[in-house]
């Protein structure tokens, strides 16, 4: 997101697939967001990330501003991430994109149940992927707001 200092967001991105990641990564660099991106590989590494728990313990804390997060991964799925982020304060006030393969409704539905704020389904072409993105980075720069945690 192109956004002044002040602004800035950190997004932490939870994907297990590496080609997801890579995608991801080159799609961000094309259109030129300017956040931090963080990158976790399991829902398990994901709850420790925001709660600085685990191997986070000892870092300093980055607490994400967004979080793209995938459905389906290893230790704990997206579901078990965005359930236990939103039963915690002041964690459970951070925006929540689904960003996963599935176009399931009853996937689509549970997102939005358990707290999710938009729901994305991935493209596996690049340059539907960059498109998508495109339009990620319009409306979360330039519509959305998003709270700040302290």
């Amino acid at each position: 997101m192109k956004t002044n200092e002040c602004n800035s967001i950190n997004i932490l991105l939870v994907e297990d697939s590496e080609d997801d990641v890579v995608i991801i990564q080159r799609a961000f660099k094309k259109v030129k967001l300017t956040n931090d991106l963080y990158i976790v590989r399991d829902g398990q590494e994901a709850l420790d990330f925001i709660f600085h728990e685990g191997k986070y313990a000892q870092t300093k804390p980055v607490t994400p501003g967004l979080i793209l997060l995938d459905i389906n991964m290893p230790k704990v799925d997206g579901f078990g991430v965005l359930a236990k982020l939103k039963a915690n304060p002041p964690y459970n006030i951070i925006p929540v994109i689904m960003l996963t393969v599935s176009d399931r409704e009853e996937d689509i539905v549970r997102s939005f149940l358990n707290g999710a704020v938009s729901y994305i389904t991935k493209p596996m072409d690049f340059e539907k992927f960059v498109k998508v993105i495109e339009t990620f980075e319009l409306y979360w720069s330039l519509v959305s707001k998003v709270p700040h945690i302290k």
